[in-house]
């Protein structure tokens, strides 16, 4: 059976699309967001969600589109080492995500990285 993309190519654009609901989201309740962001002490809060918007945006992209690949992971686990801070400092240290814990977000960060890789 001859695949259409290779399993590390098709790894790299689902990294990059798994962003899109988070833009989406974010942009959708950007005043939610704000206050999380806030919580997390993230100031001006709103400013924070706007730039993570972007370069959320700007790393899927590069992922899903293969353009600057290695910048674009970096970006994203750029973000995602934020996010999981974030996660950190509002819900305390607790790994698993049962319990609001980062190891989703550093999961992805590495799966960002690797991808990428040759």
């Amino acid at each position: 059976m001859e695949l259409l993309l290779e399993p590390m190519a098709a790894l790299q654009i689902l990294c990059g699309v798994w962003f899109l609901p988070h833009c989406l989201g974010k942009m959708r309740n950007i005043g939610p967001a704000s206050a999380t962001f806030a919580k997390a002490g993230f100031h001006p809060a709103r400013l924070f969600v706007i730039a993570t918007i972007i370069v959320e945006l700007i790393a899927g992209a590069g992922l899903v589109l293969n353009i600057y690949p290695r910048l674009a992971a970096a970006l994203a686990v750029w973000v995602l080492l934020g996010a999981s801070y974030a996660v950190v400092k509002i819900n305390g240290w607790n790994w698993r995500w049962q319990k609001q814990g980062p190891e989703f977000m550093v999961f992805w960060a590495a799966v960002c990285v690797l991808s990428t890789l040759d």
